[in-house]
């Protein structure tokens, strides 16, 4: 597990405009058990001084955990999601054969690599299905690669996200205080085939907000669309 800060960036003329974020494939994992892995790389720009706020590595990977783990299963009910904790309770009962989950190395995958289609590397590959094997056999596991939180540069707009699509009405900033800054979470979620190893879905979420429960929570809204 790690806890890095990001080096705020220099201003440039020009500003490439993320990829839209692509909704979950949730009709083609629908009543299967899919494994959803722990957080382990959280990242934020030395410029937000959120120190306080994310600086307990252990308790903000477990806040962030909750927000992600409580929205899908509200949000996506049609699949049946098998949280982190019981991730971790299946693993304690195979001690010695099933991988510690907060220990397997998933942010590797936070970066995508030039291969085509992209293969998880091992050790991750043959712990995955060693793992989604002892949580029910299911054939994929989402796995929540890496959360950044980057400044915005000024107030939030409340006319569209940062990938250029229109807010819904529950993700348009409130009024906040002039001192208040502005940060993206950018949530890179990647859904593996663990009898393969292949990534079959990768997707960056996107979400505004004063603070990091906030802009999370907005950044996982977008991987189901279509609901408040």
């Amino acid at each position: 597990m790690c806890f890095a800060a990001l080096a705020a960036c220099p201003h440039r003329s020009e500003t490439l405009t993320p990829e839209p974020t692509a909704p979950l494939p949730t009709a083609g994992i629908a009543a299967q058990p899919v494994a959803v892995l722990p957080l382990t790389l959280i990242a934020a720009e030395d410029s937000l001084h959120w120190e306080a706020v994310l600086g307990e590595r252990r308790a903000a990977l477990a806040k962030s955990d909750s927000i992600i783990g409580t929205l899908l299963k509200a949000r996506a009910p049609e699949v049946t999601w098998m949280l982190p904790d019981e991730l971790r309770r299946a693993a304690r009962r195979a001690p010695g054969i099933a991988p510690a989950p907060d220990q397997m190395g998933s942010a590797i995958l936070f970066h995508a690599t030039k291969q085509q289609p992209e293969m998880v590397p091992d050790p991750l590959r043959g712990e995955l299905r060693t793992l989604a094997a002892l949580v029910g056999g299911g054939r994929y596991a989402l796995v929540p690669a890496g959360l950044a939180f980057r400044r915005t540069g000024g107030p939030a707009d409340p006319k569209g996200l940062p990938d250029g699509r229109g807010r819904s009405v529950s993700q348009r900033p409130t009024a906040r205080p002039p001192d208040r800054l502005v940060a993206t979470a950018e949530l890179t979620m990647v859904l593996v085939d663990v009898r393969t190893g292949r990534v079959g879905f990768r997707t960056v979420a996107r979400g505004e907000g004063d603070d990091p429960w906030t802009a999370l929570t907005r950044a996982v809204k977008t991987l189901t669309p279509g609901l408040p």
